[in-house]
């Protein structure tokens, strides 16, 4: 019986030892949770500065449809309004994961920078970056309706594709945010909406799903 349970330990030990490996496992719930926060904060100054902005314009179409009735100093305004609050959000967001994710390496005494680690980075930026230039593009044109659901399309795609490279908790929000995406495509009356509920809500449900399943008993044993 000893014996067989020495057997289960060792299976048991070479299959961690073998996951380590082939996935980057120092992922936090914290670092979800504050991302989703801070999108939720992102989108409230948004929506401030709409109710603002349109204040007296007698357009009720919302913040990311037609600017055709705006002149072209309201429209550029606007968009560096967007752009600036978006990349805010990003890297807080940025920051909150680095902390998080180097404070977990250092507890579990994982590699810093790994072969994984850059696999994960790689899948990750490319259609990131792809997403960011078209949303660039849709700048452009002023197709402000259009880079809510994109940026989640793209940004749901990213994790998809990084999601090889780590947990499976991340293709599940990345299919999630995906699905969002294309929504929002359809009813761009509730762009804003969508967008807060893709990177506020499904991030700190997935922080808490995360902490609860690979954080919380970690914590609780080293108490």
């Amino acid at each position: 019986m000893n014996t067989q349970s020495e057997h289960l330990k060792n299976l048991q030990e070479v299959r961690s030892t073998m996951e380590r490996s082939s996935r980057f496992l120092s992922l936090s719930g914290f670092s979800g949770i504050f991302a989703g926060l801070f999108a939720l904060l992102g989108v409230l100054v948004v929506y401030i500065y709409q109710q603002d902005f349109f204040y007296g314009k007698n357009i009720t179409q919302g913040i990311f449809l037609d600017e055709t009735m705006l002149s072209p100093n309201e429209v550029n305004g606007l968009i560096a309004f967007l752009f600036f609050d978006a990349l805010f959000i990003l890297l807080f967001a940025l920051v909150m994961a680095v902390y998080f994710a180097m404070r977990n390496v250092r507890k579990n005494g994982l590699p810093v920078w790994d072969s994984i680690a850059k696999r994960m980075l790689v899948s990750l930026f490319i259609p990131l970056v792809t997403g960011g230039v078209f949303c660039f593009v849709l700048m452009h044109h002023h197709l402000i309706y259009l880079i809510a659901p994109s940026t989640l399309v793209f940004y749901g795609l990213s994790l998809v594709s990084a999601s090889k490279y780590t947990l499976s908790n991340v293709r599940y929000l990345g299919i999630a945010e995906v699905i969002l995406g294309l929504i929002a495509m359809f009813y761009t009356t509730y762009g804003l909406i969508i967008w807060a509920v893709g990177f506020g809500v499904l991030h700190v449900i997935y922080g808490l799903s995360m902490f609860g399943k690979y954080e919380k008993n970690i914590i609780q044993a080293k108490e």
